[in-house]
């Protein structure tokens, strides 16, 4: 795809004191909330002035205060996990395999999603080349039929999803924040692909009991809180067959918040 102009974020981040993944891991967040929002990276530069002006810290990995990840979501040939979060049910899970492109390390993961809303996720090591299969890990899909009704068997890959992430913890460290920039998304299935072009996905995961600085400084800047799946709209935007319903309400809202057209090539 033809590569769209972002801004840097390298500067505005160093105003932020770095944080380590060990601290970060210290976090533990008792009944935590999650809520996600959608903005733009002009707007994201107001929120980082911000976020340092109120103390948050910037997770630093490998030296870096921006971290790449590539993931890719596996799905059955009908798309179950799909439909099953496109039509509401409220217990569901997503299978992806992903690496930390910095420290090169991957994963197998497993989100489960319970009826509470509450959303937990196991993951086991992996080698880098199963990115995109792993069905020959005896590990890795004894680690799947044992956390999940999904086999190994039954999955194939369905979407690519890279992206670059920004992670804060405020001072308290009760909240962190995770700010995905330059999405790009490719099907597996049909070969097409898209990105967001400088669309924003913001996640904020707080402690209930605590006051969220962060919640204060969105609300001053006007980014409004959204529901909104990675997969799904990735799916959405690649798979031209698939019914996706609501879905393609939150490809409008997208486009509007960047004032841009989505194009899928």
């Amino acid at each position: 795809m033809e590569e769209n102009k972002h801004i840097s974020f390298v500067q505005p981040l160093e105003a932020l004191r770095p944080v380590t993944l060990t601290e970060m891991d210290s976090v533990k967040l008792m009944n935590r909330i999650d809520s996600k929002y959608l903005t733009t990276e002009a707007v994201l530069l107001r929120i980082l002035s911000a976020a340092a002006a109120a103390g948050y810290r910037v997770l630093v990995t490998e030296s870096m205060r921006i971290s790449p990840y590539d993931s890719v979501y596996f799905d059955t040939a009908g798309l179950k996990m799909f439909y099953d979060h496109r039509n509401g049910r409220l217990v569901r899970q997503k299978v992806r395999t992903r690496s930390y492109v910095n420290s090169g390390t991957t994963f197998l993961e497993i989100k489960r999603k319970n009826n509470k809303g509450r959303t937990k996720k196991k993951r086991i090591g992996i080698p880098a080349g199963e990115l995109t299969g792993f069905k020959a890990d005896g590990a890795a899909c004894e680690y799947l039929a044992s956390h999940s009704p999904f086999r190994s068997e039954d999955l194939s890959p369905s979407v690519e999803t890279l992206f670059h992430r920004i992670t804060l913890v405020n001072p308290a460290f009760t909240e962190r924040l995770t700010i995905d920039t330059r999405l790009c998304f490719k099907n597996f299935r049909t070969g097409k692909e898209t990105s967001l072009q400088d669309a924003v996905i913001i996640e904020l995961k707080q402690d209930g009991r605590a006051e969220s600085r962060m919640k204060s400084i969105l609300l001053d800047l006007r980014v409004k809180p959204v529901r909104v799946s990675k997969y799904c709209i990735a799916l959405t935007l690649t798979d031209p067959l698939a019914k996706t319903g609501r879905f393609k309400e939150k490809v409008r809202t997208l486009e509007k918040t960047i004032g841009k057209k989505l194009v899928t090539i």
